[in-house]
């Protein structure tokens, strides 16, 4: 028996080993924490419980057949964060690069399998060359299996990636699927084709960094959701952001206790709006006075900053909001944050968050290169989203909401439950100058006229008691009581019930 115990050993230390001391120390080198180091940072102390430790590939071309370490460049099992059950996959740089074989993607495939059956988050730490070229097709017909696993995950179990080395090819496109990306800088880097082939193809010079790096994917393409400074920063908000998220969509996200009074009053609230309604103001300050404790954990910030996404708590419960940013493109939305606003609704609405919305939006933003990308179908995407979700949805006009904009931002129109304006809100098709213009032509050359009839619109339309006359307004709010009457809108809320026509799916605006 003996014997047995110290092979035992023997094995899990040649794993926990992986490509041996000189490749650790490489990844060390980079700025990089091991596979198993990540583990220890991002999980509960002695909560890692691992799968296959001693997996090894069974390729026995080009000399494979001599090159075997246990695990096979992948660390998989569960834990819990903050006590709470996570299933992870941590890629292993060190044994042969990370590198997918058929093997490698079994161990990733019963993580995810065994988290859909028991209902729990899985949350991979990617570091890896790409498919295993030795293996052929082998390690491709991996790379779909955890592909389909991805899919059929969707929308039942929250699912985030955190690039935190390469990530090329068809590797990209596992992240791609899940629910949030997380990089860090200056060590991750996402795309499809590398600069070598970019340079052979279209004859682009271009670094990994400037082509697929965290600053890359965070600002302009909006592939990822955030970038850290390193490894350690990167796993410690991962651990802050999994908080905010249920288990899966069988469960609510989890409750934190505060201290915060539901009803505090926040007189400077009333000045936020400056009295000329082209002056812009920052909307973050109305979200982090109206959260818990001002905690407010900000999704793509970097990206299509005319609107802002993310989580905060209300009563120590998650609350996601959408509210337009007047600091950027006065707020108008366009391509890019009809899309960045609609995933995050359709992710709220498959995991049971209640959504706040803040509207200020004087429209879409115009122009041929919005139309010809695609501003219809793309802005469709976040009017779809908001018209399917069936979770609580509170809305609070802060200023205008002019034209298509207005319905598209949880308007009463789109189910919005509880519907607030504040009472400098403006309500209408446009803006009061640009609709006189049109309105009366004849009087464009006497500015006399038109700014009297300019008066006359917005005494008649620039206010929110139109709106609230038809009923799509239900009340007017002074802005000092958004937390209560926010607070108090979410309470009545809880026990919502509301389903959507059967159907097999439908079919967005893509």
């Amino acid at each position: 028996m003996q014997h047995i115990l110290e092979e035992l050993e023997r094995r899990r230390e040649g794993a926990r080993q992986g490509g041996g001391q000189k490749r650790i120390d490489a990844q060390h080198g980079r700025g990089k924490l091991t596979a198993r180091e990540r583990l220890d940072v991002l999980l509960d102390d002695s909560s890692f419980e691992e799968y296959d430790m001693f997996v090894e590939h069974r390729c026995t071309d080009f000399g494979m057949e001599d090159q075997k370490v246990p695990g096979d460049g992948v660390v998989t099992g569960w834990g819990t964060i903050n006590g709470r059950l996570v299933f992870v996959f941590s890629q292993d740089f060190t044994v042969f690069g990370g590198s997918l074989s058929e093997t490698h993607a079994e161990k990733i495939c019963k993580i995810m399998d065994q988290a859909m059956k028991v209902g729990a988050p899985v949350i991979g730490l990617n570091d890896s060359g790409g498919a295993r070229i030795q293996e052929g097709v082998a390690s491709l017909g991996g790379y779909a299996d955890v592909f389909q696993r991805n899919v059929n995950a969707s929308g039942v179990i929250p699912q985030i990636s955190c690039i935190m080395g390469p990530c090329a090819g068809g590797a990209v496109y596992s992240p791609a699927m899940t629910d949030f990306i997380f990089m860090v800088k200056d060590t991750s880097y996402m795309f499809v084709t590398g600069p070598e082939v970019v340079k052979t193809v279209t004859h682009e010079e271009v670094t990994a960094e400037a082509l697929g790096g965290a600053i890359t994917h965070t600002s302009k393409s909006g592939v990822a959701d955030l970038a850290f400074e390193n490894d350690v920063e990167a796993l410690l908000e991962l651990r802050r952001f999994f908080d905010f998220l249920p288990l899966s969509n069988r469960e609510e996200p989890p409750i934190l206790e505060t201290s915060d009074p539901m009803d505090r009053v926040e007189t400077s609230l009333d000045t936020l709006v400056p009295d000329n309604p082209n002056k812009p103001y920052d909307i973050k300050e109305l979200i982090e006075k109206v959260v818990d404790e001002g905690e407010f954990f900000e999704l793509q910030p970097a990206y299509a900053g005319n609107i802002v996404i993310g989580f905060g708590r209300i009563e120590g419960r998650t609350v996601g909001f959408v509210a337009n940013q007047p600091m950027v493109l006065a707020g108008c939305l366009d391509i890019d944050s009809s899309k960045k606003a609609g995933r995050f609704v359709r992710f709220c609405d498959a995991f049971h968050i209640p959504i706040v919305t803040f509207v200020d939006v004087p429209g879409f933003l115009p122009g041929t290169d919005q139309e010809y990308n695609g501003i219809i179908k793309n802005g469709a995407k976040l009017l779809y989203a908001y018209a399917e979700a069936t979770v609580p949805k509170v809305t609070v006009i802060t200023r205008k909401a002019y034209g298509g904009a207005y319905d598209v931002m949880a308007s009463k129109h789109l189910r919005g439950d509880v519907n607030f304006a504040w009472p400098q809100a403006e309500i209408a098709v446009m803006g009061p100058k640009g609709a006189v213009e049109i309105i009366f032509r004849g009087d464009r050359d006497d500015p006399e006229k038109i700014e009297a009839r300019t008066e006359e619109y917005r005494e008649k339309f620039a206010n929110p008691f139109i709106a609230g006359h038809r009923g799509f307004i239900d009340d007017v709010i002074m802005p000092r009581n958004t937390r209560r009457r926010v607070a108090r809108a979410l309470r009545m809320l809880r026990g919502k019930e509301l389903e959507n026509p059967w159907k097999k799916h439908g079919n967005i605006p893509l």
